[in-house]
């Protein structure tokens, strides 16, 4: 049994967030805001696995015919994104792989269609790949995929690691990956061999509720004021959920927010989601918090706790 006939491979990993650098030893690709998947393309058809080697082959009817783009069978790996403008929309990639309705799958696929941009190969033709180095694999992915709308290869830099990341940062992008030259493939496994380097915004909010999780750290509520003055001025006492953070559970910043006052739910946040395990609590404290991007519905994508600050009032976060 070969790779390509079993179907069990699950993607390498990226390792942990680093601050950008400059390295002949590595090269520089964009970080693309979608879902992970692997592509089996072969003279049979187009197969899709997610990151977690789930068969999402129906999820994206528009790439049905991307297996007449490559050379000889072969095995993708890369992100599947919906781009507007050039830039990733994740939330409609998100809701894509949430679908269910075949009717609603096509409708999207008609109205935000997806591109898959691959930026590794792993098979092809009859060879097993995971044992080339990087730039090895890179050479045959270019050599194996004709690009279109629907298919697309990632380019890399070489060595300038920091100026392709302040120009991922001003382009409202998500990051960069650094990857070593000579790195293997390693199936399923995270590891430094593979950076990512993420562009976070940050912002102050209000503290509204806390609640204890599993491993003795605590979850944070958030909150900002809602405008509705005069030239400017904030309406007292009106709030608008903007979800959670994660404190580590060595923070001296835990009795802070055992200090509050708890309140009344219905009272003071009326509007907010139910939460189970909660403590609501008076809004004395500010915290600054960074994340990739402000979801939707208000919340924060993968934000990151940074602390409390003393220098500026609830009402003043907004």
């Amino acid at each position: 049994m070969n790779l390509f006939d079993d179907k069990t491979l699950t993607p390498m990993l990226l390792g942990g967030n680093r601050a950008p650098f400059d390295s002949e030893e590595y090269i520089f690709e964009l970080k693309f805001d979608g879902n992970r998947c692997l592509l089996y393309l072969d003279e049979h058809g187009t197969h899709i696995r997610n990151r977690r080697n789930k068969d999402v082959t129906h999820l994206y009817p528009e790439l049905r015919d991307t297996h007449t783009q490559v050379d000889v069978r072969c095995i993708l790996d890369g992100e599947m994104t919906v781009c507007r403008e050039g830039k990733p929309l994740f939330f409609e990639q998100q809701k894509r792989a949430l679908m269910i309705d075949p009717l609603k799958i096509e409708q999207a696929a008609r109205r935000e269609p997806v591109t898959f941009m691959a930026f590794d190969i792993l098979y092809r033709g009859n060879e097993d790949l995971l044992t080339q180095p990087l730039t090895a694999r890179k050479e045959r992915l270019f050599a194996a995929v004709r690009e279109s709308e629907r298919l697309a290869l990632s380019r890399h830099i070489e060595r300038d690691g920091m100026a392709f990341f302040e120009l991922a940062k001003a382009e409202g992008l998500e990051g960069i990956v650094a990857k070593r030259k000579e790195s293997l493939y390693y199936p399923g496994v995270r590891t430094d061999e593979w950076l990512k380097m993420k562009a976070l915004r940050d912002d102050d909010f209000a503290v509204c509720g806390y609640a204890l999780t599993e491993g003795g750290a605590m979850s944070l509520l958030l909150a900002q004021a809602v405008g509705g003055g005069r030239g400017g001025e904030k309406t007292r006492g009106a709030w608008r959920y903007c979800g959670r953070v994660t404190v580590g559970g060595e923070r001296e910043d835990f009795c802070c927010v055992w200090r509050c006052p708890p309140v009344d739910k219905r009272t003071l946040y009326p509007d907010f989601p139910e939460e189970a395990g909660v403590v609501w609590i008076q809004p004395e404290l500010v915290c600054t918090v960074e994340f990739l991007e402000r979801t939707q519905s208000g919340g924060l994508r993968q934000p990151v706790y940074r602390g409390l600050r003393e220098d500026k009032r609830p009402e003043e976060c907004y």
